[in-house]
């Protein structure tokens, strides 16, 4: 007697032969027990169609059936002990990780089950709150060498922070493994948190040798960017965010464009003409006992807002004509370099000097130096400690983004306007124009 042959199962491999990984075990519970009804239906009626009339079988065909199903029940037993090999409590996690650690094995099921747990990342965010506060009432200044208490014990919760996010960092490698698609560095905002427990490391040991190292220390700011990681929407609006960034790159070309052509036609103008500024006359000369009150003339002693001349060549509105006369003690004084050379030919101080001897008297006897600033000519400094300026393209690029910005844009223009020409404010309300009327609307 003859047995007809099983059906086999979807994707053409037979239900005793090897089982493709990638189906899920359910499914193939499924499938083994219909297969195995099947089975048991067709012998149901081989026996029915042998046995015929006298309602009976022999000896030898109970035997053969006997031993086909023995046959059926070994197949099912090592296709099931197959599938307990391949179904685990966690298909979206690795199945092994370090070489040895399996899903159900101890310390990495405690593991997975802390992270699954909401509660692991409420603590969390609670830990992440309390740095913010600490971070915010840290003052550096007030004790350098921490010996206070407040100090003491800011940096025990400091501590306390820093190994936990250890420990978290520690949990979630034995639970989803280190290296992999689907491990702990695989995820973006798990290297970010990677990186702020190793620098924490970093400035830890270094405390412990005694090396200071601020620039360590900084990293702290980063913590409370792990909530980033922790509330599910916040993460989806910062992905989004950075999603866009690619986009605003013909934004940031076009701005790179309009800062080159402005930088250009900057440099080309102005350059070196900021540096302007009112010198003596190339012969003057002082006798012994005078002294002037600079090489050039400058309203402040500080020169933050410089007095800048237009040399002959260009046609500015400011000229060293229009230097102002020295003014001391809030009077204006009078005196030239003649009448100081006679007191001092008479043994009279230069300067006369108040009653108190502090200051010029009360006939404004000062010699007025302003009008020998005579001579416009390009010194070393530009205005702002030097900021303030169209010498290279950099600084261009520094002076057109403060424009664009209308923080103090008049008095750049004004400095341009008195070295150079009085209709170069065409330039910069030109510049404004373009970058408030043209620019936003890209970037909206």
């Amino acid at each position: 007697m003859t047995t007809e042959e099983c059906p086999s199962l979807p994707g053409g491999r037979p239900p005793g032969g090897p089982v493709p990984r990638r189906r899920l075990g359910a499914e193939l519970e499924l499938e083994l027990g219909a297969e195995l009804e099947l089975e048991l239906a067709l012998d149901d009626d081989l026996i029915v169609e042998v046995g015929g009339g006298d309602g009976g079988v022999s000896d030898g065909d109970g035997e053969e059936e006997e031993e086909e199903e023995e046959e059926v029940e070994d197949e099912v037993g090592s296709v099931g002990s197959d599938l307990s090999s391949l179904v685990v409590p966690f298909p979206e996690l690795a199945p092994v990780v370090f070489f040895c650690l399996k899903q159900t094995t101890c310390p990495r099921s405690w593991c997975i089950r802390m992270v699954s747990s909401p509660w692991f990342e409420r603590i969390s965010i609670m830990v992440i709150l309390l740095n913010c506060v600490t971070l915010g009432m840290y003052q550096p200044c007030e004790n350098i060498h921490c010996t206070s208490d407040r100090c003491q014990i800011l940096q025990a919760f400091d501590a306390f922070i820093y190994v936990f996010f250890a420990l978290e960092m520690v949990v979630k490698m034995v639970a989803l493994g280190i290296f992999g698609q689907r491990c702990y560095l695989g995820d973006t905002w798990n290297r970010l948190d990677f990186f702020i427990v190793m620098s924490g490391m970093v400035e830890y040991s270094l405390d412990l040798q005694n090396i200071n190292l601020s620039a360590i220390r900084t990293v702290r700011v980063l913590r409370p960017l792990k909530a980033i990681n922790r509330v599910p929407s916040m993460r989806i609006l910062v992905n989004l965010l950075l999603d866009t960034l690619p986009m605003l790159g013909n934004v940031l070309l076009l701005c790179f464009f309009v800062f080159f052509i402005f930088g250009i036609i900057g440099v080309q103008l102005w350059a070196g003409l900021l540096r302007n500024r009112c010198y003596l006359e190339e012969n003057f000369t002082l006798s012994p006992g005078l002294a002037l009150p600079g090489p050039y003339y400058s309203p402040d002693e500080d020169d933050e807002r410089p007095f800048i001349c237009s040399l002959a060549a260009d046609n500015g509105i400011m000229s060293c004509g229009d230097v102002p006369a020295r003014r001391e003690g809030g009077r204006t004084c009078c005196l030239d370099r003649e009448d100081a050379l006679h007191r001092q030919s008479l043994g009279l101080e230069p300067e006369g000097l108040g009653p108190n001897g502090s200051g010029p008297g009360a006939g404004g006897l000062c010699v007025n130096w302003n009008q020998y600033y005579t001579r416009c000519h390009t010194g070393s400094g530009n205005p702002h400690k030097g900021a303030i300026n169209f010498d290279n393209i950099v600084y261009a690029w520094i002076v057109i983004f403060q424009v664009i910005t209308l923080e103090g844009w008049v008095e750049i223009m004004y400095y341009v306007m008195d070295a150079h020409s009085f209709y170069n404010f065409i330039y910069f309300i030109f510049l404004i124009i373009v970058s408030k009327a043209l620019i936003p609307p890209l970037t909206s």
